[in-house]
């Protein structure tokens, strides 16, 4: 079913089709195939930086050559030096377009069965529910739209950021940090999850069963993978130095290189580290370009919002860059601080929905594309405990309504409207949302075995500010078909998207970190949730970690915490010391019946009687 929307979406139109010079995304991602395949590695950060200049981490370089080297060996003009620039030919698209394809099937499908199947697993879900929430997650209509309409391959991405959390729920650490490493190496925009993934690395190796082994083996594999990733880099830097191939550096390249700027009066040019440090600045340089400005074409997160109302260019970029790092930390600390004090892998995904939340929201140089990382993690919790509850099947599905119509106005002007309408309305009817059903916001008798009628599950002001929402959405919709926008206001429509958007978003960001404090136990004082949840479930007791006498989850800091850590390492002691002295003796040289029979068992033998006195026993009665 996924494969029969997505041949139906590859089908129109693509970011930039027939719109020169630049030609959009696909012409980007093209161009890149081009230069990874016909230069050498230490010239791909540096050519032509006005056309499409690379600025994505090694891996998205990697991924580029070897599909650009495939694609040579189809057709050479596809992706030949310069002359290529600007192609649309039909086989090229369609080569193109199956790249993502198979990428997606490579990484990102792969990834969300693994987590879908450990969380359902973790959370004790039922096969059904489990079932109808990956095809929710892998229906998802952002991330269709995003990578096989508009094209683009996040979805590589976030499939290692699937695998990385599932490989935590897994309890496989080492594993983890190798896959978060990779989705870091492909787009930097991972690092929205970053800060609540080392939170709660952090977490476990501070809590009571952790160890400075496990900590050295999460520094370790982390250290392994980013090396591996750049080694490439830094080989090749070196290599095409020691040949006399040095990267088109003129000395505006120089100025538009900082941190190359700011080090080269200490670095020797003719020392053998230079172009190594020159090709990892460079690398970083284009990776976080903060020239481009606070945000990207009109984006639904809170600098844009105030840009309507007040300009933000009149300031200096060094103080709009410093307000917006010091309102993005602030908004990803609830999260974090949580998590780190309640390292728990059934809140990790809400952990990570907080965090991306707060850089979508906050951040320098967001993209309306960005919004796919908060909304996956929202999406996976479909498939862990109540997932396909009322309330967080409200929750989620209006969420991801409202991300994809917020990306509309990018979509239309890729000419791929009805791919937007048929995707939202087929998820929203999958979810039992409106606008096809409000099932969720009030009680009807369904035959759909998922779907929960649950009359207390969502209070009446939740209902009015979800329904008022999705009228907003399809007023807006409405208005933007039929009705022109004033002369004097061309982007009127646009202007609302962001605005209605950003206020959408601001009350999801809350939401998961509302929720995030109240499944960690951390209000327990308060509203005595975790008591409610471990009485339905109590075999989750076991789950959290750690438990203070009364079953409560506790900080790893606190005092009760230590009382416990304290407690295992005595209960591992004396358990070593009963397993020596229960150790079996060494044999010896003479054999006797009980060395050579079995012993009986004590339901037939009482701890009085020998095997030979039993046997006598019986012989009598007979």
């Amino acid at each position: 079913m996924r494969d029969d929307f997505k041949t139906n979406v590859l089908s129109q139109w693509f970011a930039g089709f027939q719109t020169p010079p630049m030609h959009g995304d696909y012409e980007a991602q093209r161009h890149w195939m081009e230069i990874t395949t016909h230069l050498p590695i230490s010239q791909w950060y540096f050519y032509d930086l006005e056309y499409w200049g690379l600025d994505y981490p090694p891996l998205t370089a990697y991924h580029s050559w070897a599909l650009g080297k495939i694609g040579s060996f189809i057709n050479p003009s596809w992706f030949a030096l310069s002359s290529s620039r600007g192609v649309e030919e039909k086989l090229l698209k369609v080569y193109m377009r199956s790249t993502v394809i198979i990428s997606e099937y490579l990484v990102y499908i792969p990834g969300a069965i693994l987590l879908n199947r450990s969380l359902s697993k973790f959370a004790g879900v039922g096969k059904w529910e489990s079932s109808m929430a990956l095809v929710a997650i892998l229906m998802q209509p952002a991330t269709i739209l995003i990578d096989h309409a508009h094209f683009q391959y996040n979805t590589v991405m976030l499939g290692f950021v699937l695998t990385s959390v599932a490989s935590i729920i897994s309890e496989r650490y080492m594993w983890s940090c190798v896959f978060f490493v990779a989705a870091l190496g492909f787009k930097q925009m991972a690092l929205y999850y970053a800060p609540a993934m080392f939170a709660f690395l952090l977490g476990i190796c501070m809590a009571p069963g952790g160890s400075f082994l496990r900590f050295s083996g999460i520094a370790l594999a982390t250290i392994t993978s980013f090396a591996a990733v750049s080694a490439p880099m830094v080989f090749a830097a070196w290599y095409d130095n020691y040949r006399g191939i040095n990267p088109p550096l003129s000395l505006t390249d120089r100025q538009i290189n900082p941190l190359m700027a700011q080090l080269t009066p200490y670095i020797d040019p003719t020392s053998i580290y230079h172009p190594i440090i020159l090709q990892l600045t460079q690398v970083v340089h284009r990776m976080f370009p903060f020239a481009r400005g606070i945000f990207e074409d009109k984006v639904a997160n809170v600098w844009c919002c105030i840009h309507t109302i007040h300009k933000l260019h009149v300031y200096p970029i060094d103080i709009v860059k410093k307000v917006s790092f010091v309102a993005t930390l602030m908004a990803i600390l609830p999260s974090t601080y949580i998590i780190s004090l309640f390292p728990r892998r059934d809140i990790l995904p809400w952990a990570l929905a907080s965090s991306a939340w707060g850089f979508f929201l906050f951040s320098f140089q967001v993209h309306e594309k960005s919004v796919l990382l908060p909304l996956l993690p929202m999406t996976i919790l479909l498939g862990g405990n109540g997932g396909l509850s009322t309330e967080l099947r409200a929750w989620i599905g209006w969420g991801n309504i409202l991300g994809a119509w917020t990306l509309f106005p990018l979509l239309k002007r890729d000419e791929l409207r009805i791919p937007y309408y048929v995707l939202t309305a087929f998820w929203a009817f999958l979810l039992a949302l409106p606008p096809t059903s409000l099932s969720c916001y009030f009680t009807f008798s369904t035959s759909r075995p998922f779907v929960s009628t649950q009359p207390h599950a969502l209070g009446p002001a939740i209902k009015f500010l979800h329904l008022s929402f999705y009228a907003a959405m399809l007023a807006w919709h409405v208005a933007e078909a039929f009705v022109l926008p004033p002369d004097d206001k061309p982007d009127l429509y646009v202007v609302l998207n962001v605005v209605i958007g950003a206020a959408g978003f601001g009350i999801c960001y809350v939401w998961c970190n509302w929720q995030l404090m109240l499944r960690s136990g951390l209000l327990e004082d308060w509203f005595g949730y975790r008591a409610q949840q471990e009485a339905l479930r109590p075999q989750d007791r076991a789950k959290a970690l750690p438990l203070s006498r009364e079953g409560l989850l506790v900080p790893w800091f606190s005092p009760a915490s230590l009382e416990i850590g304290k407690k295992a390492g005595k209960n591992k002691k004396a358990e070593k010391k009963t397993r020596a002295t229960a150790s079996p003796q060494p044999p010896t040289t003479r054999k006797t019946r009980s060395s050579v029979s079995p012993a009986p068992s004590s339901a037939t033998v009482t701890s009085s009687e020998s095997p030979k006195k039993k046997s006598t026993r019986s012989r009598k009665k007979g």
